[in-house]
């Protein structure tokens, strides 16, 4: 199994991708601002259904995992937790769970922050699921509002994939980037936030032409059923109903499924609109 970094692990598309790819046995970084709801989530991974482990059976060529019972992991490291259980016939290995406040809003700072976690030597993907969005019109918004869009929305997603490069070349790795259908089109009071989606586009487009060895993905998901919806729906004056729009968990399976696919192919873009 791989190691994945998922920024924006606490919001709704984030932490719905951790889950899955958890309960796939893959090892985790989980990126978002606040340290407690980072804790309470890796706890949440850490128990019950999201607890996914494999036993590994020692056989004459090597160890080798028994199938249906999760899968291989790490050992974990700073802010995480893995290793090894007994178990009848074999050993049972823990996925790894880290977590690394980050605020992507300080992009200059996230080389000397992930110094200090130490980053990994190897990285099988990185999803970009991090974001935010405050509705204005042209007229009103200052700079302030423009910079914190591009910082939380582009420039950090650019530069933890410069920082990371190095260890998802050496795994052929997958960049996934989490967009919007608000990349593709821009509507009335949201400049700052499709300016910042469509320049996540051409990051997209940018990367998958230089790196070749690397999977680029781009989803583009429609309104989905998110915290940050609820505060867009507030800003907008409309009530919020998240049966009006697509799961949280509907995307991350998309996304999930495109990390899935053979090495034969890639997805390169997808949108996935609310029915």
């Amino acid at each position: 199994m791989g190691t994945y970094l998922i920024t924006g692990a606490t919001g709704g598309i984030g932490a719905a991708v951790a889950e899955l790819l958890s309960g796939r046995g893959h090892d985790l970084i989980l990126v978002a601002r606040s340290p407690d709801r980072l804790d309470r989530l890796a706890s949440s991974l850490r128990t019950g259904s999201h607890a996914a482990t494999q036993v590994i059976m020692t056989t004459p060529d090597g160890p080798a995992a028994v199938p249906g019972t999760g899968s291989v992991a790490g050992t974990g490291g700073a802010g995480g937790a893995g290793g090894a259980v007994a178990g009848a016939g074999g050993t049972a290995v823990r996925a790894s769970i880290r977590t690394a406040p980050l605020d992507l809003n300080e992009p200059r700072r996230l080389e000397a922050a992930l110094a200090v976690d130490g980053l990994p030597e190897r990285l099988d993907g990185v999803v970009h699921a991090a974001g935010m969005v405050r509705l204005s019109p042209v007229a009103e918004l200052e700079a302030d509002e423009w910079i914190d869009h591009l910082n939380v929305n582009l420039v950090s997603a650019a530069e933890l994939t410069r920082l990371l490069l190095p260890s998802l070349r050496l795994a052929k790795g997958h960049v996934v980037f989490v967009n919007s259908t608000a990349g593709l089109r821009a509507n009335p009071e949201w400049a700052a936030y499709a300016a910042s989606k469509f320049g996540l586009r051409a990051l997209a487009d940018s990367l998958r032409a230089e790196e070749p060895e690397l999977r680029v993905t781009t989803v583009y998901p429609g309104r989905t059923a998110t915290e940050m919806q609820q505060r867009v729906r507030a800003q907008e004056g409309q009530p919020y109903a998240a049966d009006d729009f697509a799961a949280p968990a509907t995307v991350a399976r998309v996304l999930v499924a495109a990390i899935e696919t053979p090495r034969d192919a890639v997805v390169s873009d997808v949108t996935v609109r609310p029915a």
